[in-house]
């Protein structure tokens, strides 16, 4: 192609600056691109124009400097130091972002870092998903100055790039997660530091004596637990050039190769060890922070031992209560003695009984009894104990959340907030951390609006149930089975036919009628914005109220948020009934206190509502979105095309995670935008709230079957 003439390159550039209202001057940087090449100049244009987008002033200073930035840098370092100016202006303003342009040389410092590095905001949603699939502790991932766990929290810099590539500096983050995973599940933090180190007169020698062999030994728990990925860790370290394992140090492998889960192997080395120098650390490998490690442990095991028999009472009572009528007026102390459970492990699941009864543990307890077996072993028996009543003070395990009311007055605050990136379609980049979401709890309506709403929808409710019923009770045929219930014609004639030419027949010449298994997770998610204000709103609570009690009678396990918002600082979800909690008097009246409130950003709400349903065990996952219209906000570049793609953005992350995202609209033009962001087959449109509850009802058979 050849290259732009200098009238069009005027054209381009004074529409980017909007030079009627700037009054920028382009003649100069005309001068500057034009002997340029057309491959270069669209390369430059389509930045100057994708910055300008965030800010004309920023993108004007990149459009005087990037010519001379084009012959020393390669085109990708270019392109991440333009991101890096707009993230800048993002988080800190403009002059930071100003000073990002003029000190190319700083940047040139960091320039592979920034163009092949791995950026935590980048990979932690992705690495957050595989360490939820990992056993153990549940763990979070947050970035910190140094790799390394404190039992709870797995750290990772803002940057990695000790690879070569962007593809290598990604595996590294995902190397090191899964070593530090491997520190909290066997055992490395379970150690007492200032015991095992208290004979030893150099307890930093000693430390660094006791990480090289833990290293050792998780290096061989890896290779058992996760083979593949403990090769990749291999060709990576490979490919750093780590040195190789002294010869001195080679012997304590065959120590671990029996049982190398058990720390305690450790410290039976650890003399021998000490008097050695200890071998350089492979590029995926964490250090170890025993102090940080030590008070987090400590704060939690005095934490759990109490969770765990109040949760452990909880539970007896409700076994006691189903197993016989509580007996009155006889004292506390005889009416419900101390329960005293046992608990086994069974692979990675749990086995509780209680009096020689089995007892099916929740997920909570179940969580509680692993955590507790990492820090301890084993589970003691005194923690087996449900507690009595009263035993301890409710306000030292219960986790108190700050009143949003208070946080939202004044000034907006980001304390215990979550925070969600943003797609900016024109900068073809995420906005960090860009949106502020809270949930909050949906303060409860009038109790007797269900009620009302039942007796209303009579007729329709009796039909649901017995809609839902029926899909409970669905079963299929599998075919080609070596025995059930009737001859797979199909496969019959296709065994005849290999007869006849003298091939071996099947034996797979059967039907089985198999049980649909409904593992299933479904999030409503409710539009609360301002424009649902009267029949809308009312649609959506009488349909739900529906949806509620034709779900109960198929068993499937069910969410219902709300959401809405006023700027990208505060996007709120309220809380109308979370996946454990029941259908009930309480669950019903925050279904009748749904009301209309602000405006419909929804892709933070997509994001948050999606990662709940991710923590979800369920082998289908479904968002279904409520609406009565476009994504929106207040005085706000949301509204538009903008909030469109942000909103199509979050539903392709939701989808790639295997959620099947749903939408129901009332808006009369959805088909003018629905398609574009949810896709042909995946919204619907009605008109009444009848036809609310029967179009969910077809999805689900849609998406089961």
């Amino acid at each position: 192609m050849t290259a732009l003439t200098p009238e069009e390159l005027t054209l381009r550039l004074e529409t980017a600056f909007d030079v009627e209202f700037t009054f920028h001057k382009v003649d100069h940087l005309v001068d500057i691109l034009a002997p340029l090449d057309r491959d270069s100049q669209d390369f430059i244009l389509g930045w100057v124009e994708r910055i300008a987008s965030t800010n004309i002033q920023i993108s004007y200073e990149f459009t005087r400097r990037v010519v001379e930035a084009l012959d020393r840098l390669d085109r990708r370092v270019i392109e991440a130091w333009a991101v890096h100016a707009m993230d800048t202006y993002d988080s800190k303003g403009l002059r930071p972002a100003l000073e990002v342009l003029f000190k190319v040389d700083d940047f040139l410092a960091h320039a592979h870092a920034h163009a092949a590095g791995a950026f935590f905001d980048e990979v932690k949603t992705v690495l957050s998903n595989f360490l939820c699939g990992l056993s153990g502790r549940r763990l979070e991932l947050k970035q910190g100055e140094q790799v390394h766990t404190d039992s709870e929290r797995l750290y990772l810099p803002n940057v990695s790039a000790s690879m070569e590539t962007e593809a290598d500096n990604f595996l590294l983050c995902k190397a090191r997660v899964a070593f530090m995973w491997a520190q909290t599940r066997f055992g490395s933090c379970r150690i007492d530091f200032d015991a095992a180190f208290g004979r030893f007169d150099d307890k930093a020698r000693a430390l660094a004596a006791f990480q090289a062999l833990d290293n050792l030994r998780l290096e061989a728990c890896l290779a058992r637990e996760l083979p593949g990925l403990w090769r990749d860790m291999q060709e990576l370290s490979r490919r750093h050039g780590d040195a190789g394992l002294p010869q001195s140090w080679q012997a304590f492998t065959q120590a671990f190769d029996a049982d190398p889960g058990r720390p305690e192997t450790v410290l039976a080395l650890l003399e021998q060890a000490y008097a050695l120098e200890p071998p350089a650390a492979r590029v995926y490998h964490a250090a170890l922070a025993p102090q940080a490690i030590a008070e987090v442990r400590s704060a939690r095991m005095a934490r759990e031992k109490m969770l765990l028999r109040v949760k452990l009472a909880e539970l007896a009572k409700e076994q006691r209560e189903e197993a016989a009528p509580q007996t009155h007026g006889q004292p506390a102390a005889e009416r419900q003695p101390p329960a005293q459970f046992e608990a086994r492990q069974d692979g990675q699941a749990w086995e509780l009984t209680l009096d020689d009864t089995p007892v099916a543990p929740p997920e909570d307890v179940k969580q509680l009894l692993t955590s507790v077996s990492l820090d301890w072993g084993e589970i003691p028996p005194e923690m087996l104990t449900a507690a009595g009543d009263g035993e301890y003070d409710p306000a030292l395990y219960e986790t108190k959340e700050k009143n949003p009311d208070e946080v939202w007055q004044g000034t907006y605050h980001e304390e215990g907030a979550h925070l969600y990136p943003e797609w900016d379609f024109a900068r073809r980049h995420y906005r960090k951390n860009w949106c502020v979401l809270r949930e909050i709890d949906l303060k409860p309506g009038d109790a007797g609006y269900v009620d009302e709403v039942i007796e209303k929808h009579r007729g329709l409710v009796k039909h649901l149930r017995r809609t839902f019923e029926a899909m409970r009770d669905e079963s299929r045929w599998l075919k080609r089975q070596v025995q059930g219930d009737d001859v797979d014609i199909d496969a019959l004639v296709e065994a005849l036919a290999d007869a006849m030419d003298g091939r071996e027949m099947s034996e797979q010449l059967f039907m089985h009628r198999h049980r649909a298994d409904r593992s299933m997770a479904v999030m409503f998610m409710v539009d609360m914005s301002g424009s649902t204000r009267g029949w809308i709103n009312d649609a959506e609570r009488e349909a739900l109220i529906m949806l509620c009690e034709s779900l109960e009678t198929l068993g499937d396990r069910y969410a219902i948020y709300g959401f809405s918002g006023q700027t990208r600082k505060r996007c709120e979800i309220y809380r109308i009934k979370t996946f454990d909690q029941p259908y009930d008097a309480a669950t019903r009246a925050r279904i009748a206190g749904i009301r209309p409130q602000d405006y419909t950003r929804m892709g933070a709400a997509i994001r948050h509502l999606s990662k709940l349903l991710n923590e979800v065990e369920a082998k289908t996952k479904l968002l279904i979105t409520l609406s009565d219209g476009k994504p929106d906000d207040y005085f706000d570049i949301y509204r538009g095309q903008y909030g469109i793609e942000d909103t199509r953005q979050a539903l392709f992350e939701a989808r790639r995670s295997g959620i099947h995202p749903f939408c129901i609209t009332i808006d009369r033009e959805g088909k003018e935008y629905l398609p574009h962001m949810y896709g042909h087959a995946n919204w619907v449109e009605i008109d009444e709230v009848r036809k609310l509850p029967l179009k969910v009802a077809d999805i689900y058979r849609r998406l089961t079957t």
